[in-house]
């Protein structure tokens, strides 16, 4: 198996299986700002490991240090709209839009990096296109207030995010270390972690149970090794390929998941946003 395809399975799995599991410990009391704190400590131990791999060579120069920053903003920053997001909305129609981030990942490849697209990938962008306003779709009698609808702009939020970051993680690894790369997406997932905690409503009941904590960091975990999977999947492979593998297929397998779990089917006019979105996916990996 190519270097780049088994971290991009793992990341894939450890992500769909993820995404699934992320609104359990909310719905047992723990706010997804308190998550997204949990899931920045989480990230230490993977970063501690990645150093350890390469003798704690880090790189300081300031190029690597704003490229690693901004990958980090991106992917942190994505994260933070997406638990809003997930309180928000359900997963099974927050994921499908994210998903089609490699939309925006495969175009900045292409322009920018100079890799090519078949016209199957492009086809694919296209259906995405079509599919995002399709799946925010809602029926009438449906909640149409700011809260009814902004878990679809945070969505598309995290889907630009998360599209722009697979083009720096593809543009980094050209000059810098994946274990460098890393550790700075850890350093700003922590720095971001005081935003989070004042966006918590603490007046609200919540529930300290040591096992809910426990249970979100197990899940958030694997958000977290998926992350470092990534980043060496982008070391190896190209960004026109990685992206779409990684960020929708994990999702696909997210709302599959979810669908079982929670035991709902969404509108017919979403379900075939999400079928074009299915579609999409399949041409753009």
């Amino acid at each position: 198996m190519e270097h780049w395809l088994g971290y991009a399975v793992v990341t894939t799995l450890f992500w769909g299986v993820w995404g699934a599991l992320i609104e359990i410990p909310e719905k047992r009391g723990l706010p997804a700002t308190l998550g997204y704190v949990i899931w920045s400590l989480t990230m230490i131990p993977c970063a501690l490991v990645a150093l350890y791999l390469v003798g704690w060579k880090l790189e300081g120069d300031a190029r690597a240090i704003a490229l690693g920053t901004a990958a980090g903003l991106l992917g942190a920053g994505g994260q933070l709209a997406l638990f809003e997001a997930l309180r928000r909305g359900p997963a099974y129609l927050v994921f499908p839009i994210i998903s089609l981030s490699p939309a925006v990942s495969v175009a900045l490849a292409a322009l920018l990096l100079g890799e090519s697209a078949s016209p199957r990938v492009w086809t694919g962008i296209v259906l995405a296109l079509i599919a995002v306003p399709l799946l925010s779709y809602q029926p009438p009698g449906g909640s149409t207030g700011t809260r009814g609808r902004l878990w679809f702009a945070l969505s598309i939020a995290v889907f630009l995010a998360w599209g722009i970051q697979a083009y720096v993680l593809r543009f980094a690894n050209q000059t810098m270390r994946s274990e460098s790369i890393f550790f700075y997406m850890t350093a700003t997932a922590l720095a971001l972690a005081p935003v989070a905690l004042w966006m918590t409503d603490f007046k609200k009941p919540m529930h300290w149970a040591p096992r809910v904590p426990a249970m979100a960091a197990a899940i958030q975990s694997l958000n977290s090794i998926g992350a470092l999977t990534m980043v060496y999947a982008f070391r190896y492979g190209k960004a026109i390929i990685v992206s779409p593998l990684i960020n929708a297929v994990a999702p696909a397998i997210t709302v599959a998941l979810s669908l079982l779990i929670y035991r709902t089917f969404p509108h017919r006019i979403v379900a075939i946003g999400m079928a074009l979105a299915a579609v999409a996916f399949f041409l753009m990996a």
